[in-house]
């Protein structure tokens, strides 16, 4: 992974849901708009008291990865066409996918 326009987070790649996570929880996804996948969007990971966890930034295809503790994750989406964000309840390890659109 690289960092983007220089600050830091990491661009993503996509990830299968069949993926061997070795036991992890995995947050996956994709952004999309109005007109498709969503690339270089900052995708932050806020946990269920809604405080900032992590940050990263879309693949050209909008694809996003987190590796997180079980438990319940809000992921929003930042980008100069919009904003969106989307929860999930990641009670155990494996690809727990998310959907984020923005508008």
């Amino acid at each position: 992974m690289t960092a983007n326009d220089g600050c830091g987070a990491p661009v993503q790649t996509a990830t299968d849901t069949r993926e061997d996570t070795k036991g992890q929880v995995v947050l996956a996804g994709k952004v999309t708009g109005s007109e498709g996948p969503v690339g270089g969007a900052f995708v932050r990971l806020l946990d269920s008291g809604g405080d900032f966890t992590g940050e990263v930034v879309t693949s050209p295809e909008g694809d996003f990865r987190f590796y997180a503790a079980p438990g319940t994750w809000t992921v929003r989406a930042l980008h100069r066409t919009g904003n969106g964000e989307a929860s999930v309840s990641a009670d155990g390890p494996g690809v727990h996918q998310l959907a984020v659109a923005v508008a």
